[in-house]
């Protein structure tokens, strides 16, 4: 890969990686890699997510679906419309909270599509941990609002509020938590990090991983020597705070990743873990910390996991594809678009291309959802009868783990 890089960039990226070799030298010259990884995406004026620069879209790293189309939000409004329609029946704000909105696309989308089906919604909250993101995201969602004529609440938040009741969204969030590295060694499995050798971020084994950290693929498979993969403590535990302070109403987030079995699979030699830089795909994690996304697949049956040991109702996993059919996209898209226009509906078939193809987006992302009291609101419910959640359930975990029904 041939990109130039300007002066203040390479600049960017050097001091970087001087502040995190000084923090692998006071750790004794070894660093867990969930903490590179850490200040790679967050250090405060210098990580990937905090520093400035654009990350999405055709001049960013990466294009994410609300990206690509507004018919993601808008399809998404299939699946919130009966749960929000309950809880403004039963009395409850109807309110959304989004996790890591980026530039407000699947905002403004959601919102637009709300508007076109004469919904009033109460309340909209957004966390989000980058200041550039939040601000981009305050100027084109205020622009929204004022279209639109909304008298929704906007609220930025730093933490998510307990006994929430409403609907909670993710897009493409759970891939950016850090995770930890491990490699597999002589019979065991030993903590992978990052030392600094000659000024270069280099890979170094550390001590061995007790047992109990481990997933029951990796105790029980047969796997190579230097097999490399990924745990995901950090992203179970924001799973499991999600899933405690969900009091009542439905989680739903899209991201690539695997059921546990695929996730661990002999062949998967060297794990998920990879680095994007201007739309290009990069295997070396330590390439220009500060300038590249990192990124892993999620391991989707440790997160429904996570879920049900909080008294998540039920948990459902699809890919992106199905999930969109299920819900209608087609027919929104004849609903936004002339099918008679070449000019009008030839960028919603590119769109629709790209978001439901096998080749593109349409199996490697998936979607994922929980909910939690939602059969006190609508009687009889099920989550597979949600629109887009009516398709075969990918995770096997959940004839074994399912906790009992709340009476």
């Amino acid at each position: 890969m041939n990109i130039t890089l300007t002066s203040l960039e390479t600049e960017h990226s050097a001091l970087l990686q001087a502040k995190i070799a000084s923090q692998i030298a006071s750790q004794g010259d070894w660093l867990p890699f969930s903490k590179y990884m850490e200040m790679a995406l967050y250090e405060p004026a210098m990580g990937y997510y905090n520093a400035g620069a654009q990350k999405l879209g055709s001049g960013g790293d990466f294009t994410t679906a609300p990206e690509l189309s507004p018919l993601f939000g808008a399809t998404i409004c299939s699946t919130l419309m009966p749960v929000l329609e309950a809880l403004k029946q039963t009395g409850f704000p109807t309110q959304i909270l989004e996790f890591g909105a980026g530039t407000g696309k699947l905002t403004t989308s959601i919102l637009t599509r709300l508007n076109d089906l004469s919904f009033h919604l109460d309340r909209y909250d957004i966390i989000e941990i980058s200041p550039d993101l939040a601000q981009r995201q305050q100027e084109n969602i205020s622009d929204a609002v004022r279209q639109l004529g909304l008298k929704t609440q906007f609220n930025w938040l730093t933490e998510l509020p307990e006994n929430f009741k409403g609907v909670i969204l993710a897009n493409e969030v759970i891939d950016a938590i850090p995770c930890d590295v491990i490699i597999y060694q002589n019979g065991l499995w030993y903590w992978y990090g990052v030392a600094c050798q000659n000024g270069k971020l280099v890979w170094k084994t550390g001590s061995p991983v007790e047992q109990k950290l481990l997933p029951e693929s990796l105790l029980s498979g047969n796997l190579s020597e230097g097999y490399v993969t990924e745990l995901h403590t950090a992203a179970n535990a924001w799973m499991q705070q999600i899933a405690s302070q969900l009091d009542m109403g439905l989680f739903l987030t899209f991201d690539y990743g695997f059921p546990e079995s695929e996730y661990y699979h002999p062949q998967r030699l060297e794990g998920t873990l990879m680095a994007h830089h201007r739309h290009h795909a990069l295997q070396d994690p330590f390439h220009l910390p500060g300038l590249c996304d990192l990124t892993t697949h999620v391991d989707w049956t440790q997160i429904a996991r996570c879920a049900l040991a909080q008294n998540a109702y039920d948990v459902y996993l699809t890919n992106q594809a199905a999930y969109l059919l299920d819900a209608g996209i087609g027919d929104i898209a004849l609903e936004i678009g002339n099918p008679s226009d070449p000019e009008i509906f030839l960028p919603i078939s590119n769109s629709l291309q790209k978001l439901l193809s096998e080749a593109e987006m349409g199996e490697l992302f998936k979607a994922f959802a929980f909910s939690k009291k939602l059969e006190t609101l609508l009687p009889g419910y099920v989550l597979e009868n949600l629109p887009g959640l009516r398709g075969r359930n990918r995770l096997e975990i959940q004839a074994n783990f399912r906790l009992p029904r709340l009476q």
